[in-house]
């Protein structure tokens, strides 16, 4: 029976303790938690994970039983948008199948890699404490058939409970307590070169000690991938020799779907305001077709695509109107649809101004602009906050990432209209597409010469420089440089100011299709 608070004194803490003094690594809690749990091939709830330390003849093997922390203060229960992951009165982090949409969210907050797609009925899963058993008072599968008894649960609360005992008087670890999570899953005896995923060395040849390495384009495995440089900045962050021996790999939630959506989005919400402070500064008149009709069009149509492609991307697109039905609204992609919401709101009445045109429809527009401009930025840089949210990705925990994806907005919603040909031509246009793909490029400088505050975010910033995206990367930088240099050129006309729009747009993407999938192809687990 597992042990809990006695009667009365109110719900248990669940908390578990594994003790890796015991642990043989037999992976039968593997084992039995997927028969228990129904967990299908590909995928764990619970993983053994192996590293060797130390150099022939002077080794030993380090495990670490890896699964769901069950934190206090869980990242995924916040970035769920229907709270079909949500935290029990008892402790226990749980799940709803029935209400996740399959956004992927709660797997980018996720700090140790513990939560999964099940290929089977699409919904996120990931250990819960085997939750069905605890409310029947029995003990979870992995901890009945652990032969050394090294998995120890009970309530964290209960100072005379053995999971109590072990935090209280023994040295426990917990993983990454830099994220402030407050894990409830504590380690006895384990080894730094397990508990951090960058510590060990990944070996070279593809191969582990008896299975291949994680090889598909949207798999990232556990491990340093480079070794030490000559400046001490990468490789394994132990100064024991540690190399993997054995490890499962992860999938990256987000493809490239989600890079496609940062730039609909942007043009959707740049259009308009680029449009506004062209209008402002004299060089787009208010009573002209291109910001009474243009504007709200352009935007509309990329707002559309943003939309479609948001809804395409989730692995139940079905129950995407759950987000407005059931919402929570501490996830940012909740908060997020709404903003996207009341623009287009904004957008579609602004067309309808313009449409109806005259004087009154004139001043209608620019009295609706007091609604729109705010909610285009907000539209622009929501998305900051939605990755600031995914905890696990330390390259987006930026606090330069609002006014960069504003300044991202502004571009593309410039370089959108340059390629309408009764804009294209407009100098004024063509200064601020100038401008903002100048600062575009300072803030990219920006980021990547700031010292990163991590070893994860600084991992993440090699590959997207000189890793598998740096392609994307260099290519991005260099078509914005080229079209800021398109703009300057003294007898530029209409085919030009296209040539500008399409390399800022092609930039663009090409930066944060390498920006979104750098962040995410550092290992948590």
């Amino acid at each position: 029976m597992p042990e809990s608070t006695p009667t009365g004194a109110g719900p248990a803490r669940w908390a578990k303790v594994i003790d890796h003094t015991r642990c043989i690594g037999c992976h039968a809690c593997t084992t039995a938690c997927k028969s228990e749990n129904e967990v299908p091939l590909g995928v764990t709830r619970t993983y053994v994970k192996y590293a060797d330390v130390g150099t022939f003849p002077a080794t030993r093997r380090a495990y670490q039983v890896t699964r769901c922390n069950q934190c206090d203060d869980a990242p995924c229960t916040t970035a769920c948008p229907t709270q079909a992951m949500f935290r029990r009165p008892d402790g226990i982090v749980d799940f709803d199948k029935s209400i996740c949409i399959g956004c992927k969210a709660c797997i980018a907050a996720c700090p140790y890699d513990a939560i999964f797609i099940n290929p089977e009925d699409h919904s996120a899963e990931k250990c819960n404490f085997c939750a069905h058993r605890i409310d029947m008072g029995l003990e979870p599968a992995c901890v009945t058939v652990c032969p050394t008894e090294a998995i120890i649960v009970g309530d964290l609360d209960d100072p005379e409970s053995k999971v109590s005992q072990y935090v209280g008087r023994d040295p426990v670890s917990v993983r990454r307590p830099e994220k402030e999570t407050r894990p409830k899953l504590f380690y006895k005896g384990a080894h730094q070169a397990t508990l951090d995923p960058l510590a060990a060395m990944r070996p070279d040849g593809g191969l582990y000690m008896w299975s291949e390495q994680p090889g598909g384009p949207h798999e990232i495995g556990s491990g340093q991938p480079y070794p030490m440089a000559r400046d001490g900045r990468h490789g394994p962050n132990s100064s024991a020799a540690a190399i993997l021996s054995y490890d499962v790999s992860h999938t990256v939630p987000w493809d490239w779907r989600v890079s496609l959506y940062t730039l609909t989005k942007g043009v959707s919400a740049g259009v308009y305001l680029a449009a506004l402070l062209l209008c402002l500064l004299g060089g787009l008149a208010w009573q002209g077709g291109g910001w009474l009709t243009t504007t709200p069009l352009l935007g509309l149509f990329a707002l559309a695509v943003t939309g479609g492609l948001l809804i395409w991307d989730l692995e139940h697109p079905k129950r995407f109107p759950m987000i407005f039905t059931r919402p929570h609204m501490k996830s940012w992609l909740v908060r997020g649809a709404f903003v996207i919401a009341g623009y287009g709101l904004a957008l579609t009445a602004h067309l309808a101004a313009g449409l109806i045109g005259g004087d009154g429809g004139v001043a209608a527009t620019r009295w609706l602009a007091w609604a729109g401009a705010p909610l285009a930025a907000m539209t622009a840089v929501y998305t900051a906050y939605l990755f600031a949210q995914a905890k696990a990705r330390d390259l987006w925990q930026n606090p330069l990432l609002p006014p960069h994806f504003l300044v991202q907005a502004v571009l593309a919603g410039g370089a959108a209209l340059m390629l309408v040909p009764s804009l294209g031509g407009s100098a004024a246009l063509g200064r601020l597409v100038g401008l903002s793909a100048a600062a575009h490029l300072l803030l990219v400088l920006a980021e990547l010469t700031l010292t990163h505050a991590t070893a994860h975010a600084a991992l993440a910033a090699r590959n997207m420089v000189r890793g598998r995206y740096a392609p994307w990367f260099w290519s991005g930088a260099l078509l914005v440089a080229l079209a800021a240099a398109l703009t300057v050129i003294p007898l530029g006309g209409a085919w030009v100011a296209a040539a500008a729009g399409l390399a800022a747009l092609a930039g663009l993407l090409a930066h944060e299709h390498a920006y979104v999938q750098a962040g995410q192809s550092v290992p948590l687990a």
